[in-house]
């Protein structure tokens, strides 16, 4: 067989991830203070985006007579025959094209508005393309491909903060929705030093709870790592670790009763007060001084921002909710066409000439993103409010086990775009702040195509089997898998691990060693009891 040479011609079709593109995804996730901070580099950085309230000098026309509608009309200027004619047309010319026909747009810009810039029902390309792991650093959120530019920063992992240690163990410590709830409530309100407010009587008003469930629900996460998190004061603070270390008797806590007696060194009144004799109030002494009083200090201190909402939920005049926008949150940047169109008339230079051009392409996707990124927020956010009317109308009790899956579908999105619109966005309501991911719970599919399961309830079942085991039957992780499946939960071996792990439950061998160990002790006590009352009087 003989080796020739030929050519020959092929069609196909791929999406490419513009810097557009790339640019429309990272801001989709950026809180309202970062997109601040990014749009304000953009207008130091391009000289034709303007911000929307600054006013045209020299009796010129506003800019926003040129921010990209196809309905805005133009003046009756010239077209132009200056130096710059061939470069792009004049000024009533521009006003009316804006950058062309749509198929212009995307020969220019190499990719297709639908990618982006989509119509309400179509963002397949874009989904697609979110979902798709980055190739080069500049993809990552690096910055430019320059080594000039190199970040080593952007690889470093961000520090784990006290907040998302609490929120860890939250999903695993409940299963109901509503109590998840009250418990993401109060880690908010958590400080840096792990410390709660004395009085929690405004939160179970806000989320529509009784002060009971409140009390539950904090009595389970004053239970979390680190020992002493989530006290309203240091004596609770120092009586939680101290129930930890299995040493909380009546003496000592008559001290933790009397911290003033210590801060004062009356070390006779404390002696009196505890029962003790000097010996041994050294030593209690010493063990409080071991203690943590700041258990919270040992995490990464989260970066303060004022919390601003992005969405405002109120009460509407029949009954439903209103949900509209924070529009002092949203950037107000235009093109200033009206400047590009007289330096186009000018510019005799190609270096000039390809500046400005791409200038005018940034800041027209730039503009065109912030739209789109505010008419997602709006979407998601009235679908959340729609879902979760209940809990609105009602409080926490009627809050609903909710996933990305069921709002994704509901507006026709992927849950990458439903994923990063949650993050670092909050909603205001009549029961408080929220952030839009509170609303979520993970799931787990179903092993016979049925409905998912929450993750929450996936980690209780786990937990059932666990407890209900025999000492002579104990569980490993593939038999649990097994059971599981029988029930129609589709899990793999790994994830049961890691939920046994988080849950801090042991291996199935250390189970059995202990489990083994305490029927033995069991069963020599009964023996030792039956030996006594067989014994003559």
């Amino acid at each position: 067989m003989a080796l020739t040479q030929r050519l020959e011609f092929r069609q196909s079709q791929s999406l490419v991830m513009t810097p557009q593109l790339m640019q429309a995804i990272k801001l989709l996730q950026l809180s309202n203070l970062d997109l601040t901070t990014f749009v304000e580099e953009e207008l130091e950085r391009n000289p034709l985006l303007e911000r929307a309230n600054d006013e045209a000098s020299g009796g010129e026309a506003p800019a926003e007579a040129g921010q990209f509608s196809d309905s805005d009309g133009g003046h009756n200027d010239e077209p132009g025959g200056g130096p710059g004619e061939a470069f792009e047309p004049g000024q009533e010319e521009w006003m009316s094209k804006d950058l062309g026909t749509r198929a212009e747009i995307e020969q220019t810009l190499d990719t297709g508005l639908d990618n982006v810039f989509s119509e309400e029902p179509a963002e397949a390309a874009a989904r697609n393309a979110q979902d798709a792991a980055p190739t080069t650093y500049t993809e990552w959120g690096g910055g430019a491909s320059g080594d000039e530019d190199y970040n080593l920063e952007a690889f470093v992992a961000a520090e784990v903060t006290l907040g998302d240690h609490l929120a860890e163990q939250l999903s695993v410590a409940f299963t109901a929705p509503a109590q998840r709830m009250i418990g993401q409530y109060l880690i908010d309100l958590v400080d840096e030093a792990g410390y709660l407010p004395p009085d929690l009587g405004q939160a179970a008003e806000r989320l529509g709870a009784s002060q009971q469930e409140v009390e539950d629900v904090l009595a389970v996460l004053q239970k979390f790592d680190p020992p002493g998190v989530c006290a309203r004061n240091l004596s609770e603070c120092l009586a939680i670790q101290l129930r930890e270390l299995d040493r909380y008797d009546p003496a000592m806590q008559a001290l933790v009763e009397h911290l003033d007696l210590l801060a004062k060194r009356d070390i006779a009144g404390l002696r009196k007060v505890c029962g003790v004799d000097d010996e041994d109030i050294a030593d209690m002494i010493g063990e409080i001084r071991r203690l943590n009083p700041k258990p919270g200090m040992k995490f990464g201190a989260a970066r303060l921002q004022t919390m601003v909402p992005d969405v405002y939920v109120r009460p509407g005049p029949d009954g439903g909710w209103h949900v509209e926008l924070n529009s002092d949150t949203l950037p107000r940047v235009l093109v200033n066409q009206t400047y590009y169109s007289e330096l186009s008339k000018k510019i005799g230079k190609d270096g000039d000439k390809s500046y400005f051009t791409d200038a005018l392409q940034n800041a027209t996707w730039l503009v065109r993103a912030l739209d789109q990124r505010a008419r997602t927020i709006l979407k998601v956010a009235t679908e959340i409010v729609r879902q979760q009317d209940g809990f609105f109308t009602h409080g926490v009790a009627h809050l609903r086990p909710l996933n990305l899956k069921a709002v994704a579908d509901a507006i026709q999105m992927h849950e990458s775009t439903v994923s990063r619109v949650t993050a670092n966005k909050y909603m205001a309501t009549n029961r408080g702040t929220f952030e839009l991911k509170y609303f979520f719970t993970a799931s787990i599919a179903s092993a016979d195509g049925g409905e998912a399961h929450s993750a929450e309830a996936v980690r209780h079942h786990i937990k059932q089997l666990i407890d209900s085991e025999a000492p002579a039957a104990i569980l490993s992780d593939d038999t649990i898998v097994e059971r599981l499946r029988a029930s129609g939960i589709d899990i793999a071996r790994r994830t049961v691990a890691k939920y046994r792990e988080a849950m801090r439950i042991p291996s199935s061998v250390q189970r059995r060693r202990d489990k083994q160990s305490a029927l033995g002790n069991v069963l020599s006590t009964a023996m030792s009891d039956r030996s006594r009352n067989l014994e003559p009087a």
